[in-house]
């Protein structure tokens, strides 16, 4: 238990390098967002830069997960921080000879994420690896703390560089973040051994991760309703920039996103002092309708102030919904099985996120056109009805009982999946 325990500063390592990369890969994704929009006005456009910058990750994460399992996880980790700074680096050089047309933007995500696909399975996996059970829900609040990054320092550093300088700046210092991730994950490979190759086959490995997510009644079943939720939350994360930019600047959108995100940095703060101790699926479904109500306010009004603390709410929740889907399936899996499985669950669970990325811009741009509004009220619309759907998705996931069964403690001895 104590040899256990102290594996928690090397967590706090791998963990400072992911915080760094966040605030990175947040400048580049505000830099880019705020570049499309201006220079073509359309949300789908925005949505499609998404849309590129997500699909290799989520295709290539069941494979990534099997990888996780089978190969050293700190060297997958470095491999994949370390070469998805190739795409932003090609589109910071595409910048310096003029402007970036979109199809060079859309192979620069595309290569940046590919790479990216390999870090998410391993991380989990190996927060598993390192940590113990009474660990894992401070460690689920420290991570969100550093997705929260983001959205709380990004925002506002990228609309105040912008005001100074232009995106390239911002490109630029995302490619030097990896350095340090990269390095992190080097110091933590060398103190800890890694894994021993599997001699089971690649696809023989992948069908042993796919049965021990769907022999779960309750692990598929949270899996599927991920799907749905991903969808509603990925509606907001697309069409939040075109609400705020349909009336203000991007400095306005830039500190309106950044104390929006201090309900996450407040969530994952609480998270990380006190963890979670109980009722992990009662706590998922307030959270969820908390999150849809916040969703529907942040909506209502071309208010900056009302945006804020509605996006505060919604931000607010976040932690505590990833930590609880967090722990109920990280303890019914055993060690040996999680990067495939958490490959898998984030394959099918994220698949929300693309429906949304694919559909949501052009939706609020085609009711934009059919009722001859702002894209920016068009898209607040459709914001407000995707939180309605996660409240009402929320209420409908807690009297399940195959998914209330699995956070029941299990008995000495007993087996999991």
């Amino acid at each position: 238990m104590d040899l256990q325990k102290s594996n928690f500063s090397k967590f706090m390592l791998l963990w400072a390098g992911e915080l760094i990369s966040a605030v990175g890969s947040g400048l580049t994704s505000f830099g880019l967002g705020v570049y499309v929009f201006n220079r073509t006005g359309s949300a789908a456009d925005m949505a499609l830069v998404t849309l590129l910058a997500f699909l290799p990750t989520l295709v290539l994460s069941a494979p990534a997960g099997v990888l996780a399992d089978r190969y050293d996880r700190r060297l997958l980790m470095m491999i994949g921080d370390g070469c998805s700074a190739f795409g932003i680096l090609y589109i910071f050089v595409c910048m310096l000879q003029g402007e970036a047309a979109l199809y060079q933007i859309g192979i620069g995500v595309l290569i940046s994420s590919t790479f990216s696909a390999l870090l998410e399975p391993s991380y989990r996996a190996t927060i598993t690896e390192l940590l113990t059970k009474e660990e894992y829900s401070k460690a689920s609040g420290m991570v969100s703390i550093a997705g929260s990054a983001r959205y709380l320092i990004s925002p506002v550093l990228a609309g105040i560089l912008l005001a100074v300088s232009d995106i390239r700046l911002l490109l630029f210092i995302d490619i030097c973040t990896f350095f340090p991730t990269v390095a992190g994950a080097a110091v933590v490979k060398k103190e800890i051994a890694g894994k021993k190759k599997e001699s089971k086959s690649f696809m023989e490995s992948f069908r042993q991760g796919w049965e021990t997510v769907v022999n779960s009644r309750g692990i598929l079943l949270l899996t599927i309703l991920s799907a749905g939720i991903t969808c509603f939350m990925g509606t907001f994360q697309i069409l939040a920039r075109p609400v705020i930019l349909g009336f203000a600047g991007s400095m306005a959108l830039g500190i309106g996103e950044t104390v929006c995100a201090f309900g996450m940095l407040v969530s994952g703060l609480i998270l990380a002092v006190r963890g979670i101790k109980r009722n992990y699926v009662g706590t998922l479904s307030a959270s969820l309708f908390v999150s849809g109500i916040g969703m529907v306010g942040f909506g209502i009004w071309e208010n900056i102030c009302v945006i804020c603390l509605f996006g505060f709410l919604f931000f607010a929740m976040l932690p505590f919904a990833n930590n609880c889907l967090d722990y109920l399936i990280r303890i019914n899996i055993s060690e040996e099985l999680q990067g495939r499985a958490w490959g898998l669950i984030g394959f099918l669970s994220q698949i929300g996120y693309v429906v949304a990325y694919g559909v949501s811009g052009a939706l609020a741009d085609g009711i934009s056109m059919q009722f001859q509004m702002s894209v920016g009220r068009a898209a607040a619309g459709v914001v407000m009805s995707a939180g309605g759907l996660l409240s009402l998705t929320a209420l409908l996931l807690y009297p399940l009982k195959s998914v209330r069964m699995l956070e029941m403690p299990r008995k000495e001895g007993e087996e999991i999946l």
